[in-house]
């Protein structure tokens, strides 16, 4: 078949929507002066750079909300609502009184979120096209959403990304183009820094955020998550979508990972099992009437196949199209928030264990602020974040959990619970024997208090009548006896171990009286056993 035959035969995309959801972590920012948030940081440098943050993740103008809106909002259930749009904007008086905001804060350039508590963006880009052949669907979400190549090709091309990237402002004029064929920029990041380099095109965008590992400056730095593949959404209206083969669908569905020019690996269980691991099929009818609309999920992509002529799929405003671009947009960030959120704490111990040394006292209690600090995010996260229903519209909320255990993310929430479990119970049993050494120290001091107490009892407190001389010699009395016994207590304390061994030995019937005078000898010289 000639290339000319097969692009003729290839179905055509009548419209095709991709939006990209990439989830990056926010290193804390350094220095003592660091109680700003991170979108106050990024809203109060506004005039530098292209990011305009907006009052809610709808529109700016209330006369703009029109009814695609109105049915995301109540596709939710109530807590969620809450979750996504905050309490309302006119509850609180104070306009800085920020309890009854979202902890969603929204810029857009086009998309980019910051979440309450949690180091966490989420960056948002949507493209748009009409009329592609299927193949060039296909290569576009293979292609488009990586962040950096995976390695190059004989003709120094970067291989599993797009050939070449560039981002036009509103005039038209180039602001960035991708660089994934320097080949020796990429090698030498890696070896300097073992953390990948971001292609420029992505980098672009996401300024005034900087990656941590760069030399570049910037107050609000941040880290690689996962995978450079970024999780995708993709809306393919395609004619007579019936007519499509089964290998055109499992192509589809596993477009994001599987390459254009690979062969079908038909004894993978991903393909065998394709339909049943990853199809919704609530609105599947394979009928004349319809609705013929394919759901498939794989966790990291999210693609919506349906009939271009339809109006069950095709109506921008009450439609598939305007759900795809709401209700199942936030279903899908949800979801990624969840895994994202739950990788960067697992992140924030594995630092904590890393920079730990037992030897060093400033060390031990950076380590325990961290884990503190750390838990008590966790606790918010799960009680403001961590939900497993979000609506009572069933294919809504199925599409949510079939995302979510792709994702593995209850499984993951156990995993990141039991290490921050562990790290607590370390804190808990350090605590205790801190604790039990102090009393140690105490019984100690308190046996050798208790033995002056009953001297002095014995012979009265007035042994030598200090009392009766001239006030000057009392006074002089009086400091000499105070620095001898607090010399005495500050002896039993930095002798408390050693004397506590002692009081151990002298209590053993079996040990023999040279080795108790041992044992008093190695109190007074402080010798090792």
């Amino acid at each position: 078949m000639t290339q000319q035959e097969s692009d003729s035969s290839d179905p055509c995309v009548r419209l095709f929507h991709a939006s990209l959801v990439w989830p990056l972590q926010i290193e804390p920012r350094p220095g003592k002066d660091n109680k700003a948030r991170h979108w106050e940081v990024l809203e109060a440098a506004k005039a530098s750079h292209s990011w305009t943050r907006i009052d809610d993740e709808f529109t700016e103008d209330p006369g703009l909300f029109r009814e695609r809106h109105y049915r995301e909002f109540v596709s939710f259930l109530p807590y969620v609502q809450r979750f996504l749009y905050g309490e309302g904007r006119f509850r609180h008086a104070s306009d800085k009184d920020d309890s009854g905001s979202s902890p969603m804060h929204v810029f857009r350039r086009k998309d980019i979120l910051l979440f309450d508590d949690l180091n966490l963006v989420q960056l948002n880009v949507e493209v748009r096209a009409t009329d592609l052949p299927l193949a060039t669907v296909r290569d576009i979400l293979f292609r488009f959403g990586r962040a950096y190549p995976s390695g190059w090709d004989v003709d120094g091309g970067g291989v599993h990304n797009t050939h070449a990237t560039e981002l036009l402002g509103v005039d038209g004029q180039v602001i960035a183009r991708s660089d994934s064929a320097r080949r020796e920029k990429f090698l030498q990041f890696v070896g300097q820094h073992r953390s990948p380099c971001i292609s420029e095109h992505w980098a672009c965008l996401l300024r005034p955020l900087v990656l941590d590992h760069s030399d570049e400056p910037g107050d609000l730095r941040y880290r690689l998550i996962e995978y450079h593949r970024m999780p995708v959404m993709a809306y393919v209206a395609v004619d007579r979508p019936r007519e499509l083969s089964t290998e055109d669908w499992v192509r589809l569905g596993l477009a994001a990972t599987l390459h254009p020019d690979e062969q079908v690996p038909v004894n993978d269980p991903t393909v065998v099992n394709f339909t049943s691991l990853y199809c919704q099929d609530r609105f599947w009818t394979d009928s004349d009437a319809g609705p013929n609309t394919r759901f498939i999920c794989t966790g990291n992509a999210l693609t919506v196949v349906g009939d271009s002529a339809s109006g069950f799929f095709a109506d921008a405003e009450r439609g598939v199209l305007a759900q795809f671009r709401h209700q199942y947009f936030l279903v899908f960030l949800l979801a990624h928030l969840h895994r994202a959120s739950l990788l960067v704490f697992s992140d924030v111990l594995v630092g904590a264990v890393n920079a730990l040394n037992i030897r060093n006292d400033d060390s031990v209690r950076e380590f325990k602020r961290r884990i503190r600090s750390n838990f008590e995010t966790f606790l918010r996260f799960t009680h403001r974040y961590w939900f497993h229903e979000l609506s009572e519209r069933p294919h809504l909320q199925a599409t949510f959990r079939i995302c979510s255990n792709h994702l593995r993310n209850d499984a993951l929430y156990d995993e990141v619970r039991d290490e921050i479990r562990e790290m607590s119970h370390y804190l808990d049993s350090d605590s205790q024997r801190r604790q039990s050494n102090t009393v140690v120290r105490l019984t100690v001091i308190t046996i050798l208090g208790l033995i002056a107490t009953m001297t002095t009892g014995y012979f009265g407190m007035n042994i030598i009548p200090f009392g009766d001389g001239p006030p000057l010699q009392r006074l002089l009395h009086g400091v000499v006896a105070t620095a001898f016994f607090v010399g005495m207590v500050l002896f039993a304390i930095a002798r408390s171990k050693r004397l506590s061994d002692f009081l151990e030995v002298m209590s053993d019937d079996r040990m023999p009286f040279t080795g108790k005078l041992r044992a008093f000898w190695r109190v007074v010289t402080n010798r090792p056993n």
